[in-house]
């Protein structure tokens, strides 16, 4: 094992490889960027070599601590230029070792960050654009292993072009050996973080990358599954960057630089919990306290008017005031992002929880996909859910059927019926039709005095009835919409008092 480093920020690596190569299956063999060109000069994030970006982000790491499978590589005897015999393949890996002083394109170490033992993988572009090889295949396997073998979490620093074009398909099937070891860990319990320097692109992207429980990427990275040479003349670029598939609800945020180290120790913090052996086992969440006025509604529609105020306390307010510190997810990775739903993980009283609160606006398709996701992560690592429950109902709109809606709201109805951790739910707002009930735990359901749930809203059930506007007040009372309704039909299980 060599010697512990700190960590720290570290310098541009000279002779730094062109960041817009790549794609799977198009790997970049470590070109030098010509003068006043380089894309590093645009991304800072960009110039750092594998072990500099390592020491960007550790206290400390140990640069052979994990294992890396140098004495057992895969496949057959190494024969020369690589197992397709690509001409010149043995000169160009000796020039990546002289430029980078690395005999492979990933760096794997044994890392402090924040106080957690943590597997670091790092990429490095310079060698071979960064491409996964069966080296690499090797290496990341042993990192996985090891991980998982001391119950670690895993956090890769990618920047890669994809597959390594001189060993051919050798070299893409890498990516089935990555993917069964990251799903092995998933099954163990094991967070997954990733950060996405530039490129990410190819087979990285798909398996390392868009595979991780969180994905952040730096700004103006590089991310796509299809480098710059390989995709359409008429592609839109903002597509395949960062900040476009953050839009897109591919990523989770985009890090700046100087913010990195301390946003992986705060994921690293919120998701590395114990984890109980049995998640019955795992204490649910305590329902936050009423944020709004304490007195309960006369009428049905009284309770209705209450909810819908423009100042009553909306989500937001419920977990700044629940949580000492919180990270967000984001996105649906289908496409999708709904602004109207915040799924995350909080610490409150020194313990993790996971949240999924509707912010009293219609959920659309991609905010029940995102919260579902957010449900089943939190199911696999052991750590207790609260729902914050507040809309007028799902999105009905054309858009919202085209992007599946009723599927979308069956996934999370699942995914709420089949999870082993806690899940606590609180009505603080408008709790409008499966819209709601699909967020709301099933027999673990609490109300504030100023919320009403309903089967369908007032107006619209007058308007099936063919009642006239004069009878919706009686409606809503029919309905049986306020929480003390609610509780006496043992829908909820409690209103809860003033926080």
């Amino acid at each position: 094992m060599s010697s512990v480093r700190s960590g720290g920020p570290g310098g541009a690596g000279d002779g730094e490889a062109d960041g817009r190569r790549g794609g799977d299956g198009v790997a970049a063999a470590g070109d030098r960027t010509p003068a006043g060109t380089s894309a590093a000069a645009a991304l800072p994030c960009a110039r750092l070599t594998a072990r500099q970006a390592i020491a960007a982000v550790a206290d400390a790491y140990a640069e052979a601590a994990v294992p890396d499978g140098r004495e057992a590589p895969s496949g057959a005897p190494s024969t020369p230029d690589g197992p397709l015999g690509w001409r010149g393949y043995d000169d160009a890996r000796a020039r990546a070792r002289e430029r980078t002083g690395e005999d492979e394109s990933v760096v794997t170490a044994l890392a402090t960050i924040g106080g957690r033992e943590t597997v670091v993988l790092s990429f490095e572009f310079r060698y071979l654009g960064g491409s996964l090889g069966e080296r690499t295949g090797d290496r990341l396997e042993a990192a996985y292993t090891h991980a998982r073998e001391h119950g670690l979490p895993v956090v890769s620093l990618i920047a890669t072009g994809g597959s390594r074009m001189q060993e051919g398909m050798r070299a893409l099937t890498q990516l089935q050996r990555v993917a069964r070891q990251s799903a092995l860990n998933r099954a163990a319990g094991l967070p997954q973080l990733a950060v996405l320097r530039d490129p990410a692109t190819g087979g990285g992207w798909a398996t390392l990358g868009a595979g991780a429980d969180v994905i952040l990427a730096l700004p103006g990275a590089q991310v796509g599954f299809a480098g710059s040479r390989v995709r359409p003349p008429d592609a839109d670029p903002s597509a395949y960057t960062a900040e476009g598939q953050l839009a897109a609800g591919q990523i989770d945020a985009v890090v700046p630089p100087d913010r990195l180290r301390a946003t992986l120790q705060r994921w690293l913090q919120l998701l590395c919990t114990p984890r109980e052996l049995d998640a019955a086992a795992v204490e649910p969440a305590p329902p936050p306290g009423a944020l709004g006025p304490p007195g309960l509604p006369e009428t049905g529609w009284g309770a209705v008017v209450r909810a819908r105020a423009p100042g009553r306390p909306r989500a937001e307010a419920y977990l700044r005031a629940y949580f000492d510190d919180r990270e967000e997810i984001s996105g649906d990775r289908c496409g999708g992002v709904d602004p109207g739903i915040r799924c995350g993980f909080g610490r409150r009283e020194g313990r993790t929880i996971a949240f999924a609160a509707q912010c009293g606006t219609a959920t659309r398709p991609a905010g029940f996909r995102t919260a579902a996701r957010l449900v089943r992560l939190a199911d696999r690592l052991g750590i207790p859910v609260l729902t914050l429950v507040d809309t007028p109902g799902a999105a009905n709109d054309a858009a919202a059927e085209r992007a599946g809606a009723g599927a979308a709201i069956a996934d999370t109805f699942a995914a709420l019926a089949t999870t082993r951790a806690p899940v606590t739910s609180l009505l603080i707002g408008e709790g409008g039709s499966g819209g709601a009930l699909a967020l709301a735990a099933p027999g673990r359901l609490w109300a504030t005095p100023d919320s009403y749930f309903s089967v369908i809203a007032p107006e619209l059930a007058a308007a099936i009835l063919k009642r006239d506007e004069t009878q919706i007040h009686e409606t809503a009372d029919q309905l049986r919409v306020r929480p003390q309704d609610l509780l006496d039909l043992g829908v909820i299980r409690g209103i809860v008092p003033p926080a």
